[in-house]
C-alpha cells in the first residue's frame, strides 16, 4: 500500500464557552490543521492538530500549515502502515517541529487500522473496557467566576476539574478554594500552572494550600525547578510541558519528581511516539493522561483510542475536545456520558470525516 495523494485543510474552531485563558493570555478558538492521506488501495486516512495560539507551546498554527506543505510531498510512495519508517522519513526531512508531524502520523494510524480492519485502540495495545474518565479545564478568571463554571461542568457530568493557576500564587489559592467550595469532596481537583510560575511563587502556593487534596500539575517549566517544588509539596505532581520525549520522561523519573505524566500528541510528534512514552510510563507505574493541544472530533478520537489501550491501573483521564469547540469535523464519536468518553469501534479512528465542513484544502499534492 502506498500514499498517492495528500491534502491539508485549515479549520477554525471557536471555543464553546468563550475565550480560554492560561498564562495570562487568551484565545477564542483552535486553529486546526487537518491532513488527508489517500492510498493506491482506495483508503483515506485523517489526522488533526491544533495549537492553543502561539503562546502555549512551541507549535503554532501558521507553522503547522507551512510544515505539512513541506513534508507531505516527501511521503508520496511511502507505505503508511510502516509507522516507524514514516516517522524516520519526516525526521530526516525536517529537524524537530514535532507538532507538524503529529497530524501526518495520526493519518497513518487511521490508514493502518483501516487496512487491518481493526480500530486503533486494538492496534495500540488492546481495548481495556469501553470508556475513559474525562476532566474539564477551567481557564483563569476571578474565583467566583471559576466556581460558577465548575458548577456548570458538574451539571454536565464531569467529575474531574482542572483549575488553571500560574498567576499570583495567593490569588490562585483563592481560585482553588472557591472551586473546592462548590464541588463535592470526591471530585478530583488539579492545579495546573502550565509551567508559568517561578520557583518562589510555586512554593508560596503549595505552602498556602497546606494539606489540601489536589494534584499539582507542571508548576514550573524545567525539571530542576519542579524538583525544588516537589521537595516542598505534599501533593502528587504531574508533568506535562516538561515531557516532549521519552528522554524527558526518563530524566524526570530518575530524579523522582513525578507521579503522573500528561502526553500531548502534538508536543511529542504524534501517536507513534506517544504510544512509546505511554508504554514506558506504564512500566514505571505512573499515572498516564493522553490528550493534545486542541482539535475537534478527529483529534478526540485519536486520544481516546490511545487512552482506552492504556491499562486501567495507570490510566488517569483525558479530554473531549470535540465538546470544547462549536465546530464538528467528523461523525462517529460516541457522545460523552456521565463524565466519560468512548472510542469508535470501526476500523482506524472509526470516523466519517465531514469534508464539506473543511472547505477547500490549502495544499494538495499527488
Amino acid at each position: 500500500m502506498r500514499i498517492v495523494r495528500a491534502a491539508a485543510y485549515r479549520q477554525f474552531q471557536p471555543f464553546r464557552d468563550g475565550p480560554y485563558t492560561c498564562r495570562g493570555q487568551s484565545e477564542d478558538g483552535a486553529d486546526s490543521t487537518i491532513v488527508r492521506l489517500e492510498t493506491d488501495r482506495g483508503l483515506t486516512g485523517w489526522g488533526e492538530m491544533a495549537p492553543l495560539g502561539s503562546f502555549y507551546a512551541e507549535g503554532f498554527a501558521a507553522g503547522a500549515r507551512a510544515g505539512v506543505a513541506e513534508l507531505l510531498p516527501r511521503l508520496l510512495g511511502a507505505d503508511p502502515r510502516q509507522l516507524l519508517r514514516v516517522n524516520h522519513i519526516m525526521d530526516d526531512a525536517m529537524m524537530g517541529q514535532l507538532y507538524v508531524k503529529a497530524p501526518i502520523d495520526m493519518a497513518c494510524w487511521d490508514l493502518l487500522g483501516k487496512a487491518a480492519g481493526l480500530p486503533v485502540a486494538e492496534l495500540s495495545g488492546g481495548r481495556f473496557g469501553e470508556s475513559v474518565l474525562l476532566y474539564r479545564s477551567i481557564s483563569q478568571a476571578a474565583p467566583e467566576v471559576m466556581a460558577a463554571v465548575a458548577k456548570k461542568y458538574l451539571a454536565e457530568g464531569y467529575r474531574r476539574i482542572q483549575v488553571k493557576v500560574g498567576d499570583d500564587p495567593l490569588e490562585d489559592v483563592e481560585r482553588m478554594k472557591a472551586v473546592r467550595a462548590v464541588v463535592p469532596a470526591q471530585v478530583l481537583l488539579l492545579a495546573d500552572a502550565n509551567g508559568a510560575w517561578q520557583v518562589d511563587a510555586a512554593l508560596r502556593f503549595v505552602r498556602a494550600m497546606g494539606d489540601a487534596d489536589y494534584y499539582l500539575e507542571q508548576p514550573c517549566m524545567t525539571l530542576d525547578e519542579n524538583a525544588r517544588v516537589r521537595a516542598a509539596a505534599r501533593q502528587p505532581m504531574i508533568l506535562d510541558e516538561s515531557i516532549a520525549s521519552l528522554g524527558d520522561l526518563l530524566a524526570a523519573h530518575r530524579i523522582g519528581i513525578l507521579n503522573g505524566v500528561t502526553i500531548k500528541l502534538a508536543r511529542v510528534g504524534g501517536m507513534t511516539k506517544a504510544r512509546l512514552i505511554r508504554d514506558v510510563a506504564v512500566a514505571l507505574g505512573l499515572r498516564v493522561t493522553i490528550e493534545d493541544t486542541g482539535g475537534s472530533d478527529i483529534d478526540t478520537a485519536a486520544t481516546t483510542h490511545l487512552m482506552l489501550s492504556t491499562p486501567p491501573a495507570q490510566r488517569f483521564h483525558t479530554v473531549d475536545f470535540m465538546n470544547w469547540v462549536t465546530v464538528s469535523n467528523a461523525s462517529g464519536m460516541p457522545p460523552t456520558e456521565s463524565g466519560q468518553i468512548s472510542a469508535p469501534s470501526k476500523p482506524g479512528l472509526g470516523l466519517e470525516v465531514r469534508e464539506e465542513s473543511l472547505g477547500a484544502p490549502f495544499f494538495e499534492v499527488g
